[in-house]
């Protein structure tokens, strides 16, 4: 079998695989997707006090980069 004919057969194994898993995706029922998180029921405390903590230390890098010009 010279190497033209390995990449025939690599080329055939491939496209027959390719086509035995979209057959088999047909078949397969779906996955249920799950219902996204709502966001009532969270922290707000603990969001308010992330936000604060994000917005200080964006603060004080502006603050040190600022004074590096």
């Amino acid at each position: 079998m010279d190497a033209n004919e390995k990449k025939q057969a690599a080329a055939l194994a491939a496209v027959a695989m390719y086509i035995q898993t979209e057959e088999e995706a047909l078949v397969t029922p779906p996955t249920p997707k799950p219902e996204p998180r709502r966001f009532d029921q969270g922290n707000l405390w603990g969001l308010s006090g992330r936000q604060s903590m994000m917005s200080m230390r964006n603060l004080m890098q502006m603050k040190t980069f600022n004074r590096l010009r």
